[in-house]
């Protein structure tokens, strides 16, 4: 019993290091990190599951979530670059304490999308999803979705 209240502690001191560290933002990091490395097991199991596992698929697959780190970081650097102007530029003012907000947006729609294809995953592994799980899903990337278009031209590029 004295073994598993050790690592109770040595789990909570960690986790408490690494928020005092990151703070809220990291652990969205983490989130989307878990969503995509349980996006990519389970379509792989799915594909190997239907017959269909190709390793060309599987590369793409990595080639994807790459380019989803690299949409992550432009988000992150824009972030930065704000963050410089508003505190460098004396007459560009916010009502609040601008940290990030892009980074934000790009991280929730990307786990939004990694939920949406873990779900679908799922249910081609056969387990029974339910429909409000799939709808409550895609509802928050829409939310998303209008927020972002709300900071650009409000045409999705995507499409």
């Amino acid at each position: 019993m004295e073994h598993i209240n050790g690592f109770k502690a040595a789990v909570a001191a960690v986790v408490g290091c690494l928020t005092a560290l990151w703070g809220w933002f990291g652990w969205l990091v983490v989130a989307w990190v878990v969503c995509m490395l349980l996006d990519y097991g389970t379509g792989t199991a799915a594909a190997l599951r239907a017959g269909e596992w190709s390793s060309k698929v599987a590369r793409d697959g990595l080639w994807h979530k790459l380019g989803a780190v690299v949409a992550v970081l432009v988000a992150a650097i824009l972030d930065g670059v704000i963050g410089l102007i508003l505190a460098n530029i004396p007459a560009l003012e916010l009502p609040f304490r601008y940290e990030v907000f892009a980074s934000v947006l790009v991280l929730v729609w990307y786990i939004m999308t990694e939920l949406g294809s873990i779900v679908e995953n799922v249910g081609a592994l056969g387990a029974p999803v339910p429909a409000w799980l799939r709808k409550a899903i895609a509802a928050l990337e829409s939310t998303v979705d209008g927020a972002g278009d709300k900071l650009g031209s409000g045409q999705d590029d995507e499409k």
